[in-house]
């Protein structure tokens, strides 16, 4: 079940809108800039689960991303499983190596007011968010995004931001638990073939359309 959280986490996490606000600041401007610059960008990331009230809830994930606005992605998971979730614009798949399973949804639908919407969406940004400044820590510049919607996964998302680009994000549950997100080697509008994001299923597995 943990393990599908976190996928459910991300693919909560993963494509077709995002945000914009009233405020001046550091950190908006940033992202503004971001989102307005980053038409493309490849990665890595480390992911951990925290308890609500504090401490490590399941050992540490980590993997590489990939994107390109708006709606494609390819985010895989490579520590302590394979796990990948792949979009092309129109739908989500989540592939599940262990499970051998691939799981279909649409794209919009699999979205909402949700955490890839922010890194992978398109610029139209006041849409699901209202957005606040959060404040200066750990050396970034954090802005906070609360979903319009109450039929959201999440309660909030702050997005930490440093020279222009995204560095972490905290994930914060209606449960109150936190995913912490942590991102390196950003690449910012690496070339991208036009087919790189198009999912190819495996021989063999299980697919679920949802």
């Amino acid at each position: 079940m943990k393990r599908w959280k976190i996928a459910a986490l991300l693919a909560a996490t993963v494509a077709a809108s995002a945000l914009v606000v009233e405020a001046e600041a550091a950190a908006l401007d940033q992202f503004k800039t971001f989102v307005a610059g980053t038409k493309s960008a490849r990665g890595e990331f480390t992911q951990q689960q925290l308890k609500a009230g504090g401490g490590k809830a399941a050992a540490p994930s980590s993997g590489t991303f990939e994107f390109a606005r708006p709606g494609k992605f390819i985010w895989l998971y490579q520590k302590p499983y394979d796990q990948l979730l792949q979009a092309d614009g129109d739908k989500l798949y989540i592939y599940d190596k262990d499970l051998n399973q691939v799981t279909v949804k649409k794209l919009g639908d699999a979205l909402g007011s949700s955490p890839a919407a922010i890194l992978f969406g398109s610029n139209d940004l006041e849409k699901n968010f209202t957005l606040s400044e959060a404040g200066t820590k750990d050396g970034m510049e954090w802005l906070k995004a609360v979903p319009k919607t109450q039929d959201t996964t999440f309660e909030q998302i702050t997005i930490g931001l440093r020279d222009g680009t995204p560095q972490a994000m905290e994930l914060k549950d209606n449960f109150g638990s936190v995913s912490v997100l942590t991102f390196r080697k950003f690449e910012k509008n690496p070339v991208v073939a036009a087919n790189h994001f198009k999912f190819v299923m495996p021989k063999g597995v299980e697919i679920s359309q949802q």
